[in-house]
Protein backbone atom coordinates (compact mmCIF):
# COMPACT_ATOMS: atom_id res chain seq x y z
CA UNK A 1 0.00 0.00 0.00
CA UNK A 2 1.05 3.78 -0.78
CA UNK A 3 2.10 5.75 2.13
CA UNK A 4 -0.99 8.14 2.70
CA UNK A 5 1.27 11.02 3.25
CA UNK A 6 3.00 11.13 -0.03
CA UNK A 7 2.23 13.47 -2.05
CA UNK A 8 2.21 13.98 -5.68
CA UNK A 9 5.00 16.39 -7.34
CA UNK A 10 3.31 19.44 -8.68
CA UNK A 11 3.06 19.70 -12.10
CA UNK A 12 5.59 22.61 -13.68
CA UNK A 13 3.66 25.12 -15.49
CA UNK A 14 4.06 25.34 -18.70
CA UNK A 15 6.73 27.54 -19.97
CA UNK A 16 6.95 29.60 -23.50
CA UNK A 17 9.08 27.04 -24.62
CA UNK A 18 6.16 24.58 -24.55
CA UNK A 19 4.17 26.41 -26.83
CA UNK A 20 3.28 24.18 -30.12
CA UNK A 21 4.46 25.98 -33.25
CA UNK A 22 3.02 24.11 -36.39
CA UNK A 23 5.15 22.96 -39.31
CA UNK A 24 5.37 25.76 -42.15
CA UNK A 25 6.23 25.38 -45.72
CA UNK A 26 7.34 27.09 -48.42
CA UNK A 27 3.98 27.00 -50.55
CA UNK A 28 2.58 28.67 -47.65
CA UNK A 29 3.94 32.01 -48.40
CA UNK A 30 2.04 32.23 -51.38
CA UNK A 31 -1.38 31.11 -48.91
CA UNK A 32 -1.05 33.96 -46.75
CA UNK A 33 -0.39 36.54 -49.62
CA UNK A 34 -3.63 35.38 -50.98
CA UNK A 35 -5.53 35.77 -48.08
CA UNK A 36 -3.72 39.24 -47.68
CA UNK A 37 -5.23 40.16 -50.82
CA UNK A 38 -8.56 38.97 -49.63
CA UNK A 39 -8.70 40.86 -46.39
CA UNK A 40 -7.82 43.84 -48.12
CA UNK A 41 -10.89 43.51 -50.81
CA UNK A 42 -12.64 42.85 -48.17
CA UNK A 43 -12.31 46.15 -46.05
CA UNK A 44 -9.71 47.90 -48.98
CA UNK A 45 -10.67 51.62 -47.06
CA UNK A 46 -9.37 50.37 -43.81
CA UNK A 47 -6.45 49.25 -46.00
CA UNK A 48 -5.90 52.43 -48.28
CA UNK A 49 -5.81 54.35 -45.28
CA UNK A 50 -3.05 52.49 -43.99
CA UNK A 51 -1.31 52.11 -47.40
CA UNK A 52 -1.94 55.97 -47.52
CA UNK A 53 0.52 56.34 -44.00
CA UNK A 54 2.83 54.19 -45.02
CA UNK A 55 3.12 56.46 -48.37
CA UNK A 56 3.65 59.52 -45.99
CA UNK A 57 6.03 57.78 -44.29
CA UNK A 58 7.95 57.93 -47.35
CA UNK A 59 7.80 60.80 -48.65
CA UNK A 60 8.91 62.65 -45.23
CA UNK A 61 11.59 60.68 -45.22
CA UNK A 62 12.49 61.36 -48.62
CA UNK A 63 11.72 65.22 -48.01
CA UNK A 64 14.29 64.96 -45.07
CA UNK A 65 17.01 63.43 -47.13
CA UNK A 66 16.81 66.44 -49.53
CA UNK A 67 16.71 69.04 -47.31
CA UNK A 68 18.57 67.40 -43.76
CA UNK A 69 20.34 64.32 -44.65
CA UNK A 70 22.04 63.98 -41.35
CA UNK A 71 18.62 63.20 -39.65
CA UNK A 72 17.62 60.62 -42.54
CA UNK A 73 19.20 57.75 -40.11
CA UNK A 74 17.75 58.40 -37.61
CA UNK A 75 14.47 58.61 -38.82
CA UNK A 76 14.61 56.25 -40.66
CA UNK A 77 15.33 53.98 -37.37
CA UNK A 78 12.18 55.84 -36.28
CA UNK A 79 10.18 54.75 -38.90
CA UNK A 80 10.99 50.91 -39.21
CA UNK A 81 9.96 51.07 -35.65
CA UNK A 82 6.26 52.70 -36.05
CA UNK A 83 5.74 50.04 -39.10
CA UNK A 84 5.12 47.30 -37.46
CA UNK A 85 2.84 49.09 -34.27
CA UNK A 86 0.76 50.46 -37.41
CA UNK A 87 0.15 46.96 -38.81
CA UNK A 88 -1.66 46.59 -35.52
CA UNK A 89 -4.44 47.81 -36.90
CA UNK A 90 -4.54 45.71 -40.02
CA UNK A 91 -4.35 42.69 -38.11
CA UNK A 92 -7.14 43.64 -35.74
CA UNK A 93 -9.22 43.99 -39.22
CA UNK A 94 -7.83 40.53 -40.16
CA UNK A 95 -8.97 39.05 -36.80
CA UNK A 96 -12.51 40.37 -37.31
CA UNK A 97 -12.76 39.13 -40.56
CA UNK A 98 -11.55 35.76 -39.37
CA UNK A 99 -14.22 35.52 -36.74
CA UNK A 100 -16.94 37.16 -39.34
CA UNK A 101 -17.45 40.15 -37.28
CA UNK A 102 -17.31 43.42 -39.71
CA UNK A 103 -14.12 45.40 -39.61
CA UNK A 104 -14.59 48.71 -37.80
CA UNK A 105 -11.96 51.69 -38.78
CA UNK A 106 -12.11 52.87 -35.22
CA UNK A 107 -11.41 49.81 -33.92
CA UNK A 108 -8.56 49.16 -35.85
CA UNK A 109 -6.87 52.58 -34.48
CA UNK A 110 -7.31 51.93 -31.29
CA UNK A 111 -6.71 48.10 -31.21
CA UNK A 112 -3.55 48.49 -29.23
CA UNK A 113 -5.10 49.93 -26.16
CA UNK A 114 -6.30 47.05 -24.39
CA UNK A 115 -2.33 45.51 -24.76
CA UNK A 116 -0.94 49.15 -24.24
CA UNK A 117 1.88 47.70 -21.36
CA UNK A 118 2.54 45.28 -23.57
CA UNK A 119 3.34 47.06 -26.61
CA UNK A 120 5.10 49.49 -25.12
CA UNK A 121 7.78 46.99 -23.15
CA UNK A 122 7.82 45.61 -26.74
CA UNK A 123 8.33 48.55 -28.66
CA UNK A 124 11.12 49.62 -26.34
CA UNK A 125 12.86 46.14 -26.95
CA UNK A 126 13.16 47.42 -30.62
CA UNK A 127 13.80 50.38 -29.69
CA UNK A 128 17.26 49.48 -28.84
CA UNK A 129 17.68 47.01 -30.96
CA UNK A 130 16.93 50.53 -33.63
CA UNK A 131 19.41 52.82 -31.54
CA UNK A 132 22.40 50.22 -31.72
CA UNK A 133 21.81 49.48 -35.32
CA UNK A 134 22.19 53.49 -36.23
CA UNK A 135 24.82 53.79 -34.11
CA UNK A 136 26.84 50.89 -35.38
CA UNK A 137 26.49 52.17 -39.00
CA UNK A 138 27.49 55.58 -38.19
CA UNK A 139 30.78 53.85 -36.55
CA UNK A 140 31.26 52.14 -40.07
CA UNK A 141 30.57 55.63 -41.62
CA UNK A 142 32.96 57.78 -39.43
CA UNK A 143 35.36 54.98 -39.99
CA UNK A 144 35.20 54.46 -43.79
CA UNK A 145 35.30 58.20 -44.27
CA UNK A 146 37.42 59.60 -42.16
CA UNK A 147 34.66 61.57 -39.81
CA UNK A 148 31.00 61.62 -39.55
CA UNK A 149 28.91 60.76 -42.47
CA UNK A 150 27.76 63.40 -44.96
CA UNK A 151 25.28 61.59 -46.72
CA UNK A 152 24.82 62.99 -50.17
CA UNK A 153 28.92 62.53 -50.57
CA UNK A 154 28.86 59.04 -49.31
CA UNK A 155 26.29 58.04 -51.07
CA UNK A 156 28.26 59.47 -54.71
CA UNK A 157 31.15 57.81 -52.72
CA UNK A 158 29.60 54.78 -52.59
CA UNK A 159 30.03 54.69 -56.82
CA UNK A 160 34.46 54.37 -56.28
CA UNK A 161 35.00 50.57 -56.64
CA UNK A 162 37.47 51.66 -53.92
CA UNK A 163 34.76 51.65 -51.14
CA UNK A 164 33.91 47.91 -51.34
CA UNK A 165 35.00 47.10 -47.95
CA UNK A 166 32.42 49.54 -46.91
CA UNK A 167 29.49 48.31 -48.78
CA UNK A 168 30.20 44.78 -47.31
CA UNK A 169 30.18 46.01 -43.22
CA UNK A 170 27.25 48.73 -44.52
CA UNK A 171 25.17 45.99 -45.64
CA UNK A 172 26.47 43.27 -43.29
CA UNK A 173 26.06 45.00 -39.82
CA UNK A 174 22.59 46.16 -41.54
CA UNK A 175 21.49 42.57 -42.37
CA UNK A 176 22.63 40.93 -38.74
CA UNK A 177 20.62 43.90 -37.19
CA UNK A 178 17.08 43.85 -39.90
CA UNK A 179 17.51 40.06 -39.06
CA UNK A 180 17.58 39.72 -35.38
CA UNK A 181 14.54 42.16 -35.83
CA UNK A 182 13.00 39.92 -37.91
CA UNK A 183 13.32 37.16 -35.71
CA UNK A 184 11.65 38.53 -32.42
CA UNK A 185 9.05 40.15 -34.32
CA UNK A 186 7.33 38.34 -36.90
CA UNK A 187 4.91 36.90 -34.87
CA UNK A 188 5.40 38.70 -31.70
CA UNK A 189 2.97 41.95 -32.19
CA UNK A 190 0.14 39.50 -34.02
CA UNK A 191 0.43 37.58 -30.71
CA UNK A 192 0.67 39.95 -27.83
CA UNK A 193 -2.61 41.35 -29.92
CA UNK A 194 -4.24 38.11 -30.05
CA UNK A 195 -3.18 36.55 -27.43
CA UNK A 196 -3.02 37.63 -23.02
CA UNK A 197 0.72 37.18 -23.49
CA UNK A 198 3.79 39.25 -21.97
CA UNK A 199 6.73 40.90 -24.79
CA UNK A 200 9.01 38.61 -23.28
CA UNK A 201 7.11 35.31 -24.14
CA UNK A 202 6.09 36.96 -27.39
CA UNK A 203 9.46 37.67 -28.68
CA UNK A 204 10.90 34.62 -27.54
CA UNK A 205 7.79 32.52 -29.57
CA UNK A 206 9.04 34.53 -32.38
CA UNK A 207 12.81 33.85 -32.18
CA UNK A 208 11.81 30.30 -31.53
CA UNK A 209 9.89 29.76 -34.94
CA UNK A 210 12.53 31.25 -36.78
CA UNK A 211 15.62 29.14 -34.86
CA UNK A 212 13.47 26.22 -35.53
CA UNK A 213 11.95 26.53 -38.94
CA UNK A 214 14.90 29.07 -40.38
CA UNK A 215 14.09 28.14 -43.97
CA UNK A 216 10.38 28.83 -45.00
CA UNK A 217 10.96 32.24 -42.29
CA UNK A 218 13.75 33.21 -44.12
CA UNK A 219 12.16 33.05 -47.04
CA UNK A 220 9.28 35.09 -45.60
CA UNK A 221 11.88 37.85 -44.76
CA UNK A 222 13.05 37.99 -48.08
CA UNK A 223 9.80 38.03 -49.88
CA UNK A 224 8.70 40.86 -47.37
CA UNK A 225 12.34 43.09 -48.36
CA UNK A 226 11.61 42.02 -52.56
CA UNK A 227 7.59 43.43 -52.46
CA UNK A 228 8.43 46.52 -50.04
CA UNK A 229 11.50 47.11 -51.96
CA UNK A 230 9.49 47.21 -55.16
CA UNK A 231 6.80 49.51 -53.97
CA UNK A 232 9.00 51.72 -53.21
CA UNK A 233 10.21 52.60 -56.51
CA UNK A 234 6.96 54.58 -58.15
CA UNK A 235 7.35 57.47 -55.88
CA UNK A 236 6.73 54.96 -53.07
CA UNK A 237 2.84 54.99 -54.22
CA UNK A 238 3.13 50.75 -54.55
CA UNK A 239 3.01 50.80 -50.27
CA UNK A 240 -1.30 52.20 -50.62
CA UNK A 241 -1.49 48.60 -52.22
CA UNK A 242 1.32 46.36 -50.79
CA UNK A 243 1.85 47.85 -47.22
CA UNK A 244 -1.72 46.79 -46.21
CA UNK A 245 -1.95 43.25 -48.29
CA UNK A 246 1.62 42.30 -46.38
CA UNK A 247 0.06 43.37 -42.89
CA UNK A 248 -2.96 41.16 -43.09
CA UNK A 249 -0.56 38.44 -44.58
CA UNK A 250 1.64 38.94 -41.40
CA UNK A 251 -1.25 37.97 -39.37
CA UNK A 252 -1.93 34.85 -41.48
CA UNK A 253 1.41 33.90 -41.20
CA UNK A 254 1.12 34.23 -37.09
CA UNK A 255 -1.98 32.04 -37.48
CA UNK A 256 -0.50 29.44 -39.75
CA UNK A 257 2.66 28.89 -37.40
CA UNK A 258 1.28 29.64 -33.75
CA UNK A 259 -2.53 28.35 -34.30
CA UNK A 260 -5.81 29.75 -33.46
CA UNK A 261 -6.06 30.30 -29.77
CA UNK A 262 -9.68 31.41 -29.41
CA UNK A 263 -12.64 29.42 -29.52
CA UNK A 264 -14.53 32.01 -31.42
CA UNK A 265 -11.53 32.43 -34.46
CA UNK A 266 -11.99 30.56 -37.42
CA UNK A 267 -10.24 27.62 -37.75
Amino acid sequence: MSDPTETTPPVPAPTVFDLPLHPLHATDIARWLRLGWADFRRAPAIGLFYGGCFAVMGWLLLYVFRHAPAWTLALSAGFLLMGPFLCVGLYDVSRKLERGEPPDFGDSLTAWDTRLGTMAIFGGVLLILEMLWGRASLVIFAVSFDGMPDFKGSLLALLDPDNLGFIVAYLGVGAVFAGLIFAVSVVSIPMILDRQTDAITAGLTSLRLCLTQPGVMLLWGATLTVLVVLALLPAFLGLLLVGPVLGHASWHAYRAAVGVHDSTAAT
